[in-house]
This record gives C-alpha cells, sequence and structure tokens, in this order.
C-alpha cells in the first residue's frame, strides 16, 4: 500500500495533499532538520505524515553511507531495534484473540523453565542471595515491561552483569560463542535472578524477546515464520525480516555512533550495511529488537494500528483487540515515571503509561508535549520513531540509524514541528 503511495508521491509535485495540514509549515521540517545533516550529527534523517490513508508529507535527506556519499532513499532498509516490540505484541495478541494465551496466565504455563524464578535478594554477583517472588511473572507483565527483568546495556544492578557474563546481553552462549535460538535465551534467562517483584516496578527489558518465544511454543512454528504468514505477508511487509539477504544489501543502510573528540565531534560508523550481524540469517530471532524494516513496510503496520486492526479489508486484530492495547495497562493508571526507575526508555517517562507492546500518551501537560492523549507511540536504538494519533487520524514515522537514541532530542522536536502545521482537526 504504502510503498505505491510513495513512489506516486515521488514523482509527483511533491506538494502535500489537502489533509487538514499546512503545507507551508511542512515544507519547513526538512529545512529544520537540515543543520543535522550538515554539521555531520546525523548521517540521514527521513520523514512521512500520513493521515486519512494519504501521504500528507514525505521528506528525505543525508546518506545511507556517510563514506561513500551514497544518498538515502526511500526504500532503504532500517535496522528497526525496539520497533519490533509492537510487531511481536500484535502477534501475542492474535494468539490472544484465538483463546490460545491469557493476559493473566503465568508465563511459566507455557515456559516451564520460568516455574521457578527467584528474586534477586542482597550480595555481590559472585556471592549473592536470592527469594521467591510475591506473586509469579504473568503474560501481562511480559508485555508492559513489569516482569523484572531487564537489559544488559542498563546499569546500577548486580543482576545487570549477570546478564553480561551468562550471555543474555549479547545472546550468544558464553562458552561457545555461539548465538542462542529463542529456547536457549529463554533458559538462560530464567536462570537469572529478577530485579523486582513481577507487577511491582515498570523496567525495559528482555520481556517481548521472551514472547517470541512463548509465540513458538504455542503455535508450534518458529518465530520468524509465525510472523511472515500472519502479519508481514497480510500487510505486505516484503522487506521486513530479522535479516537483510544479499540480493537487498544494496538498499541497507549503514548505521553510526559519534565519536567525541578534542578536534570536533564526528559519525562513527559502527554497522556497515551488508557485512554486519543483520546481513545474514540470524539463529536468534529477537522480538524485543531483532527487524530490519523499510519506511513503507513500518507505515503499512502503523496504518493497520490507526484503522483498528484493518488492513485492505483484512481484519488483523479486531477493533476492540487494538483498542485495548492502546490503554494504559501500568496499575491505578500509573505513568511510566511513578512505576520505573529512569534507567532507560525508548519514549519520556512523564505523562506516559505503557500498553500492550507500546506507550499511550495520558497526559500532555506532563509531558510538556502537545501530542494528543491517547496516541501511542515508541522507538528503537538507533534514533528511530513512530506514533500513531487516533484523535487526529494520522500517524508519522522518523527513520535515520544513530546509536543512541536519546543523543539528539529529534524526536519531540519532530513532534512539535508536526502538530504546529496541522490545522484542521479530525471532525469524526
Amino acid at each position: 500500500m504504502y510503498q505505491k503511495k510513495i513512489n506516486n508521491y515521488e514523482q509527483s509535485s511533491k506538494k502535500e495533499f489537502d489533509l487538514g495540514f499546512d503545507s507551508e509549515k511542512l515544507s519547513y521540517i526538512p529545512n529544520y532538520f537540515s543543520s543535522y545533516i550538515d554539521k555531520g550529527k546525523l548521517p540521514n534523517i527521513t520523514l512521512l505524515v500520513a493521515r486519512n490513508n494519504e501521504i500528507a508529507h514525505l521528506s528525505s535527506q543525508g546518506y545511507s553511507s556517510v563514506e561513500s556519499k551514497k544518498p538515502i532513499q526511500n526504500n532503504s532498509i532500517y535496522r528497526f531495534y525496539s520497533m519490533t516490540k509492537p510487531i511481536t505484541s500484535v502477534a501475542i495478541m492474535m494468539l490472544y484473540e484465538k483463546g490460545l494465551l491469557r493476559l493473566e496466565h503465568e508465563v511459566s504455563r507455557y515456559l516451564p523453565e520460568f516455574k521457578d524464578v527467584k528474586v534477586w535478594d542482597e550480595g555481590t554477583i559472585d556471592n549473592y542471595k536470592v527469594r521467591s517472588p510475591s506473586q509469579p511473572m504473568l503474560i501481562k507483565d511480559l508485555l508492559t515491561h513489569t516482569s523484572g527483568l531487564t537489559y544488559g546495556f542498563m546499569t546500577g544492578h548486580p543482576v545487570i552483569k549477570l546478564y553480561n557474563t551468562s550471555g543474555i546481553a549479547s545472546a550468544k552462549n558464553h562458552e561457545t560463542k555461539k548465538e542462542m535460538d529463542l529456547e536457549e535465551f529463554s533458559h538462560t534467562a530464567s536462570s537469572l535472578p529478577l530485579l523486582f517483584d513481577p507487577g511491582s516496578k515498570w523496567h525495559y527489558s528482555i520481556s517481548i524477546d521472551i514472547l517470541g518465544r512463548v509465540i513458538e511454543v504455542i503455535s508450534g512454528d518458529t518465530f520468524d515464520n509465525f510472523l511472515k504468514k500472519y502479519i508481514f505477508n497480510p500487510l505486505n511487509m516484503v522487506d521486513t525480516d530479522f535479516f537483510v539477504p544479499e540480493e537487498k544489501h544494496e538498499r541497507f543502510v549503514d548505521c553510526y555512533q559519534e565519536l567525541v573528540s578534542k578536534t570536533g565531534n564526528k559519525l562513527k560508523r559502527c554497522f556497515k550495511g551488508g557485512e554486519d550481524i543483520y546481513s545474514k540469517p540470524r539463529n536468534f530471532l529477537s522480538g524485543g529488537g531483532g527487524l530490519c524494516s523499510t519506511l513503507a513496510d513500518y507505515a503499512n503496520f502503523c496504518q493497520m494500528l490507526l484503522n483498528n486492526g484493518s488492513f485492505l479489508g483484512q481484519q488483523i486484530l479486531s477493533p476492540i483487540t487494538v483498542n485495548y492495547m492502546r490503554r494504559n495497562h501500568l496499575p491505578n493508571n500509573q505513568t511510566m515515571r511513578d512505576m520505573g526507575d529512569d534507567s532507560f526508555s525508548e519514549v519520556m517517562y512523564d505523562g506516559a503509561g505503557f500498553g500492550l507492546g507500546f506507550s499511550p500518551l495520558i497526559d500532555s501537560v506532563k509531558s510538556l508535549s502537545p501530542v494528543s492523549e491517547g496516541s501511542i507511540s515508541w522507538g528503537g536504538m538507533a534514533s528511530t520513531f513512530f506514533w500513531v494519533d487516533p484523535k487526529e487520524n494520522f500517524f508519522a514515522i522518523l527513520l535515520t540509524q544513530l546509536i543512541p537514541s536519546g543523543r539528539y532530542p529529534i524526536r519531540a522536536q519532530t513532534q512539535t514541528l508536526v502538530y504546529s502545521a496541522l490545522k484542521d482537526l479530525n471532525k469524526n
């Protein structure tokens, strides 16, 4: 759907459709971000804004490879990292709709290795004590990042060091150095202590990776096959996968970090398209951060969410289910700030709750943001970002490849610029 719209947009005069936006203000957006490119702060930046099933704005600038000055294209392939999470969550809810799992079910019902999981009590990584959790880990805890699991790149807790020494942080067996599959990953994760009792705090984690294993166990299929059959094929996501095949390496974008030096900061390539771990088939199918995709593919996914589960006549999820996912599922309508520990998140904590796979905005004043309350969003480690605004009937996707994602406030800046261009509010 959106690949054709993008192609037609590129071939047209590129004037925005009359979709309730001020075209002059939208056209200002690429000019605003050009300084990031000119000053070498970002390798590239692409923004798509779509309303009422049409493209309101599309702009791309910069390079897919800074070194070769190869221009970014609208069919370029990116590492989407944590923007994989909403897709995995949709897959889980498809099983939920079929009655094959319940949100209140214990995780150990599907993954027995979690039956005797313990919580960190005290000590050091060489000599520590654990205790039994006050309540079992539930499927809903995995979906909402309240499971007690963590990430190996976090800081501030001894368990995080155990994630690194056990191989969980790299998803590689610490003895063989081979990449784990989801079964081994789940068994290894369950052998490590939790940071806290499930359901008691919000903490960004490998929870969605564990859900990938749940999908395999319930469906009897590999995680990648399940996604392809039930999500990618119906949504025409033809370039989305856990690796980029050789015939598409030409479109695979390089990824960068900022190198700090006395002579001035500059971009340093950390992953080269066609040569990194995403350039060949992988053993670890990360439901939390493993997918590579394109602007058009992810636009199809966002349009499905905006259409309450419908895409080109196919009902991927029930409207009731999609609306349920978009609600804040943190207890007592708390925000991530209320329940979180400030370690890391792909969106701002203030004013934002967490639903089933993404973050709904519940208080725009606290968030210091013009975004409509009820909008959902999430981002990826390489500074990719999306949000869906059901109230104003539009979504936006911001793409680049810079690690870490919080280096520059481009997400908040983009939202301010887009909403400032909105002149006609949705009457529906």
